[in-house]
């Protein structure tokens, strides 16, 4: 009597069954990791960076940037090891909470403190008072509109020095007059937008830069506006 053929060899499942009870430290493991990588790195960034700018928006990001694409590739590449797939997976949701948020908090507080540069809010007047903020603008030629500005980006504290105002027009006949006196961060100002009669239609790009020096280097916030010159009004 002959003997009975092998048994095929057993092959994985298609799809691994993940349990609770090994998930869920492993996933924990991922995320206590990812989050130790991202104070880590912030501890070591706050070591060797001395200014307070320049390199602060990269390492405000990189554990994010890291951790995310970094566990994704972990969990694919061990979807059939749930243990290893829920190590990546900690990783991943450890790029949002706390990676992303305490970077995104940084960088609000990098703008605030004037790292993120400067810029010039252009807006409406309503009643002697500043109202919403433009980017563009449509004029009669012969006309003249006036508008509420200030500088952004820069606040009294970080930047207390006064800036000089210029205005910036493509054509002769639009001019931009803005204050012959010094401004500083935050304080509004007034800037006069003037069409010539005989302006040709079309549309310009007019604009506003304001500069201060600090630490003996020039620093500048600028604001653009889009200026649509329409038919003199009869």
């Amino acid at each position: 009597m002959s003997a009975p053929p092998p048994a095929p060899p057993s092959e994985p499942p298609a799809f691994p069954t993940y349990r609770l009870q090994t998930f869920l430290p492993a996933f924990a493991l991922g995320w206590g990791l990812g989050a130790a990588l991202t104070f880590a790195a912030r501890g070591l960034g706050d070591t060797l960076l001395s200014g307070p700018c320049e390199g602060r928006t990269l390492l405000a990001l990189l554990p994010a940037l890291l951790l995310g694409p970094g566990g994704l590739a972990l969990t694919a590449a061990n979807w059939r090891s749930p243990v290893r797939a829920a190590l990546g997976l900690g990783l991943v949701v450890a790029s949002l909470l706390p990676a992303l948020f305490v970077g995104a908090q940084d960088i609000a507080g990098l703008r605030r403190s004037g790292c993120a540069g400067g810029y010039v809010v252009l807006s409406t007047v309503n009643v002697g008072q500043p109202g919403e903020s433009i980017s563009a603008l449509s004029v009669p030629a012969g006309e003249t509109r006036v508008l509420s500005a200030r500088i952004g980006g820069f606040t009294p504290t970080s930047h207390p020095g006064a800036f000089t105002v210029e205005g910036a027009s493509p054509v002769p006949g639009v001019r931009v007059s803005v204050p012959s006196a010094p401004v500083r961060a935050g304080e509004p100002f007034t800037v006069t937008v003037a069409v010539d009669r005989r302006t040709p239609v079309n549309t310009y790009t007019v604009g506003v830069k304001t500069v201060t020096q600090q630490e003996g280097r020039a620093l500048e916030a600028t604001g653009t506006l889009e200026l649509n010159v329409r038919p003199a009004l009869r």
